[in-house]
């Protein structure tokens, strides 16, 4: 029996995670995992820095992305994997939604200096070079500095949904986003269905609609999942032809509880998992 395992949803630097593709590749070789994809948001550099490091490390690296995108207003991830990196639409695509991250941004600095935190745009790029700037490098921004007491504190008061310094940002239509990575080659999956608050009924609803779009597999194996709802997600990815995909969603100390191809601590994603991928592929 195969026991190799894997971790299918990870974040560098190059996004909102803490730990640079290098490090990530050595974070991987210490946890023991034979693959992992690198799934930044918009973003595909970090695949590029890590590749020839996971080669000579023995490990397999699968190129990934995520992309934050509008399900009738709500905000729903699509990971892509084995996407072709160089791929002209992709590389056009996510350059706007990182132009439309940084006007965002720009607006939640805005209002965080009129609630009296210090902060500027010029700060944060300078602390966060060269990466696709989210939510999470504000908050992490502000503990750093001392104005918070953790970096949940800014969510719950500040940038969280909803709150006084939250900012909105136009999305890809979730089906385009589908689209996006199968013309880029990819492997489309709904990451983390269950994190989206919706009944068995809307969860099915919108699975329907990505289908025909091209929607290939559900993250069924994640860090905050019960057995019971893994088990769950296992059993809708089945009924639906869906492929079963798992990651941790690392993100290094910005997310502190979950850890590299473990999650919470009872994580296991097998690497038949990616074998199915890979057979579904060719």
């Amino acid at each position: 029996m195969d026991h190799r395992i894997i971790d299918l949803h990870v974040h560098s630097t190059e996004s909102d995670g803490t730990l640079t593709p290098k490090d990530l590749v050595a974070e991987a070789k210490k946890a023991g995992l034979a693959a992992f994809a690198l799934t930044d948001h918009d973003t595909c550099q970090g695949v590029c820095k890590a590749m020839p490091l996971a080669a000579s490390a023995g490990i397999e690296l699968i190129p990934g992305i995520e992309l934050s995108t509008d399900y009738h207003g709500k905000e729903v991830h699509i990971v892509g994997l084995y996407i072709d990196i160089e791929n002209e639409q992709l590389l056009k695509k996510t350059a706007e939604y990182r132009k439309c991250r940084s006007e965002r941004n720009a607006l939640m600095v805005e209002a965080l200096q009129k609630e009296g935190l210090s902060i500027t745009m010029e700060e944060l790029v300078a602390e966060n070079p060269d990466c696709v700037i989210t939510r999470a490098n504000i908050a992490r921004f502000l503990y750093e500095h001392g104005q918070i007491k953790s970096v949940r504190e800014a969510f719950d008061r500040y940038i969280g949904d909803h709150c006084k310094c939250y900012v909105g940002r136009l999305k890809v239509a979730s089906t385009d986003a589908v689209r996006l990575i199968k013309e880029a080659g990819g492997t489309a999956i709904l990451a983390h269905p269950l994190l989206y608050g919706l009944s068995n009924t809307n969860l099915q609803k919108m699975i329907d609609e990505l289908k025909p779009a091209g929607l290939d597999g559900l993250e069924a194996i994640y860090s905050t999942y019960t057995t019971g709802e893994e088990q769950q997600m296992k059993r809708l990815a089945r009924e639906n032809g869906l492929l079963i995909s798992g990651g941790s969603d690392f993100h290094g100390s910005n997310k502190p509880d979950i850890a590299l191809g473990k999650g919470r601590g009872h994580l296991y994603i097998p690497y038949s998992v990616l074998t199915d991928i890979k057979n579904h592929r060719f």
